[in-house]
């Protein structure tokens, strides 16, 4: 056995069973390896910020790790943005990187590069296997490393995949997974706040605490203190709908956050940190708390969030039977799906999320970069029929597409949206010839209103309110029209043109009952 298949061995043996890939030469051993391991399912993406963002959405499902294989330094390079946003969204990566073998990295060849250095940044753990013979301990102790939530990068010299690993005896066990522990001294600091003071606290969730169960505690805490409850703005992954707890989402301008949290003295945090401006602005504040704020971090990052809440639930003495409380004081926010009335004509921002709210299938994943477009989409679609809610973390654009393919391989039972602006969607979309190869049930609508929209505002936010025609020409998607129709069929995805909301009812509805891809570009 060479040191490439002692690595897949490993990684099946500890329930690994996707890699997302893009090879180069350095891989070549690992690829030959995927032939003999039936337990992993390979799949290709035709750009690594593809292979990375696809690896985030699958982990922002299940929990659980994927891998990827990624070539050299420039091909992990090419997957940063997407790590980035996987770093903040708390996912579970392994990566395995490509090197040069060992004897041959002292020659400077044209690929040669710090990879150590560069994932560094976007990593949780990094390390280089020396040796054919510490591969699977590395890569057990880089498996184990990715959990709770945690990226860890395996750099693979080419010499240690094709060497014979002759000391293996088979797949080592990952070691258990840490998580940081809870501090009892604030769970009851934050509970005496609560008692003394709910009404001028928050609750801030955010990470793995926006799921049901976890909000069902909060709505059990917040019903009997009168806190409020609050979701980060950049959240991984929410569950929402009709029947479930809604709350209130910090917004993305300083603006209107400042309103939110002018309220609040005290805020208790759970798998979230303090809201602070996602830029600095001239004359705004950075910090969107009021001066003096009180911070309970009750469920630091990386700590068990439903754990904690469940602390704080039972040292206010909160439990499971107050829960007909939580529903009297928040009927409205487990209300039964009653989408509006369809509307009709032109499509526009408000017109969008009208139908959308009445449109998104029960049980469905919604994966939302609409950025401008798609500002009241949140809002409005608060109880809409139950669905997952995916919404970016790192700010780094172009995620939805990739995240996307990811999401609906490990959710293949269920219908995925994509919701994507066409300056977001053309960083990598290369993501739906993977969409068309893997056969993925995913329903992609392109908000085509053919301008950098969010830059447009910033614009104005940095104190920039005119501009002229050479820094229009910098924000414009225009002169050419990008024919995202034309695009996607040559990708291997159906796609259709639509411009007034009838013509994307029947379009959309016609995509649901087709069990393969199909993109909508819709003109706004």
């Amino acid at each position: 056995m060479n040191g490439a298949e002692s690595l897949l061995e490993t990684l099946t043996g500890n329930g690994i069973e996707v890699c997302f890939a893009n090879p180069g030469t350095s891989e070549m051993h690992f690829v030959a390896a995927l032939d003999r391991q039936p337990g992993i399912r390979g799949v290709l993406g035709l750009f690594e910020g593809v292979v990375t963002g696809a690896a985030d959405g699958y982990s922002r499902m299940l929990d659980a790790p994927a891998a990827t294989l990624l070539h050299l330094g420039p091909g992990a390079a090419n997957g940063l943005s997407n790590l980035h946003n996987a770093l903040r969204a708390r996912s579970s990566i392994v990566n395995i990187i490509g090197d040069h073998a060992g004897y041959h990295r002292g020659l400077d060849a044209p690929l040669t590069s710090d990879i150590e250095g560069a994932l560094r940044p976007f990593s949780d753990w990094v390390r280089t296997s020396p040796s054919a013979n510490t591969i699977a301990t590395d890569a057990a102790d880089a498996i184990g490393y990715s959990l709770p939530g945690r990226i860890s990068s395996l750099i693979l010299p080419a010499d240690t995949a094709w060497n014979t690993a002759d000391a293996y005896t088979g797949p080592v066990s990952a070691p258990p997974s840490t998580a940081l522990t809870i501090d009892e001294n604030v769970v009851d600091a934050a509970a005496d706040r609560l008692r003394t003071q709910g009404p001028r606290t928050a609750i801030l969730l955010g990470g793995r605490a926006l799921r049901s169960e976890q909000l069902d505690v909060a709505a059990r805490i917040a019903a009997a203190t009168g806190a409020s409850l609050l979701a980060e703005t950049f959240a991984p992954r929410t569950e929402r709908g009709a029947g479930r707890v809604t709350l209130t989402k910090i917004p993305y301008p300083v603006e209107p956050s400042v309103e939110v949290l002018r309220h609040f003295d005290s805020v208790v945090l759970i798998d979230a940190k303090p809201p602070v401006a996602f830029f600095a602005y001239p004359d705004k504040p950075s910090v969107l708390t009021r001066p003096g704020t009180a911070f309970y971090p009750l469920s630091p990052i990386g700590a068990d969030s439903a754990k904690a809440l469940e602390a704080l639930a039972d040292s206010l003495g909160t439990g499971p039977d107050t829960a007909a409380v939580s529903e009297a004081i928040y009927p409205s926010e487990r209300a039964e799906f009653a989408p509006a009335a369809v509307p009709s004509g032109t499509i526009t921002v408000s017109s969008l999320a009208t139908w959308l709210s009445g449109a998104i299938p029960e049980n469905s994943i919604v994966v939302d970069e609409s950025i401008t477009t798609g500002r009241e989409f949140y809002p409005r679609t608060a109880h809409s029929h139950p669905h997952d809610y995916l919404g970016g973390t790192g700010g780094s654009i172009g995620w939805a597409l990739p995240v996307g393919a990811g999401v609906s391989i490990a959710s293949p039972d269920r219908k995925v949206i994509v919701l994507e602006s066409d300056g977001s969607g053309m960083y990598m979309p290369q993501a739906l010839w993977t969409y068309a190869r893997e056969e993925l049930d995913i329903v992609v609508l392109i908000f085509s209103n053919r301008k950098y929209q969010i830059l447009r505002n910033e614009m104005s936010n940095v104190g920039v309110p005119d501009f002229g025609p050479k820094a229009q020409s910098l924000l414009d998607l225009d002169n050419p029209n990008i024919d995202w129709v034309c695009l996607s069929r040559g990708l291997g995805v159906p796609a259709a043109q639509v411009d007034t909301i009838e013509k994307l009812d029947r379009a959309f509805h016609a995509a649901l009952a087709d069990p393969g891809p199909q993109l909508i570009d819709v003109l706004v």
